[in-house]
């Protein structure tokens, strides 16, 4: 699969411009950015900080995906830690929370604070996330704690572009499909985790069972693989 250059809109970073960082969660999300990143020439590396997603399996899981397809069109990628101490310490008293509630909030922060960190160490003036081109995620909330992050450190920016719009969302569904990536069943959490398979029983749904569902192309169904 070739990235889709032809007939796209241009892209512009925000402010005077210069390299962009782009914190990915996973293949399935970055796949359609990074496609409209690279279309506009925009010079750029993914960042993997995401000590959120739970068991480890699933991690690598995404973590690998997402190295598969920026190495296959030559995107710089940094692999950073997987410290999922911190990350339970900083959540600690937000375990009930729901879903776009305080609990992701301080998560974003968490992930953003450390994107920014890189950035401001590595010359990277310009900080942007796929994470809003989910539905299932709120773009203002994510924008905000983008914006907190970037504004440690003086002159740099997050990009609060909508990632969704002009066929977005479609085209990240395509390019998973084209990929066959591992489609993931949940945020990424263990609360996640815990709340979705609580709905799934409630609703005689099986729970998830982690490595097994991958995009299939179209046409063809979803099936465990």
């Amino acid at each position: 699969m070739e990235l889709h250059f032809k007939d796209r809109e241009k892209l512009e970073l925000p402010g005077e411009g210069g390299r962009l960082l782009l914190h990915s969660c996973c293949a399935p999300c970055s796949g359609e950015v990074m496609e409209a990143i690279a279309a506009s020439g925009i010079d750029f590396a993914i960042y993997f900080y995401n000590p959120n997603i739970h068991p480890r399996q699933e991690y690598e899981l995404r973590k690998n995906e997402n190295i598969r397809f920026a190495e296959k069109h030559g995107i710089p990628f940094v692999d950073a830690d997987y410290d999922l101490e911190n990350w339970f310490a900083r959540i600690k008293g937000l375990e009930w929370e729901p879903e776009r509630g305080a609990r992701c909030t301080a998560c974003f922060d968490m992930r953003f604070e450390r994107t920014a960190l890189y950035a401001h160490e590595h010359g990277f003036p310009v900080i942007t996330s796929c994470l809003g081109i989910s539905r299932w995620k709120n773009l203002a909330q994510i924008n905000a704690c983008g914006v907190r992050a970037a504004g440690r450190y003086p002159g740099m920016l997050y990009w609060e572009f909508n990632w969704r719009k002009q066929g977005g969302s479609q085209r990240m569904l395509d390019i998973s499909k084209e990929e066959r990536f591992y489609q993931q069943e949940y945020c990424g959490c263990v609360y996640s985790l815990r709340d979705t398979n609580q709905w799934r029983a409630a609703n005689q749904r099986p729970k998830i069972k982690i490595g097994e569902k991958y995009y299939e192309p179209s046409g063809q169904g979803e099936k465990d693989s």
